[in-house]
């Protein structure tokens, strides 16, 4: 009970508060899709022919994954580390608004839950169709931006001597 009591002194006195805590999430998820549009803005500059997706993936995760690690490791934040959350959520999101969406030709018929998710987020095997295609823009990069971001975070942070 006592290290309780003990844990919201620490609390109290660093000045982190729940809305504090919430600022931060979102603050560092905001930085982590700001990455992710800026790499977006330039690979529309650039509009490289047939570059695969998993390439985008990669590159999705890997400069949030940095951006994550400088940033955590010049000023600290616990709460950066939690960004990952953020793209978890996204996704679910995304993917329960694919999962709703009404199939019909050249809109993945007949296509059960499974190759549903995975053409429309993967494009794999092929794409589903739904949304344009543009499952992997509006779901899968941004929560992968999101993921990287927070595991670079977590890679930033040092260790603290007790």
């Amino acid at each position: 009970m006592s290290s309780v009591l003990l844990e919201d002194e620490d609390e109290q006195r660093r000045g982190t508060s729940l809305g504090g805590q919430a600022v931060s999430v979102f603050g560092h998820g905001l930085l982590a899709l700001c990455a992710w549009t800026a790499l977006m803005l330039v690979g529309y500059a650039v509009n490289p022919v047939n570059l695969p997706q998993m390439v985008t993936l990669g590159a999705s995760i890997l400069l949030p994954l940095l951006l994550g690690f400088v940033v955590n490791r010049v000023k600290q934040s616990e709460m950066a580390v939690a960004v990952w959350l953020l793209g978890v959520i996204w996704f679910m999101i995304v993917a329960l608004w694919i999962v709703d969406m009404p199939t019909a030709p050249n809109q993945c018929f007949n296509c059960n839950l499974g190759e549903k998710l995975s053409c429309t987020f993967f494009s794999f095997p092929s794409p589903s169709g739904l949304v344009d295609d543009d499952g992997p823009f509006l779901g899968t990069w941004p929560a992968a931006a999101l993921t990287g971001y927070g595991i670079g975070a977590r890679l930033g942070m040092k260790k603290v001597r007790a």
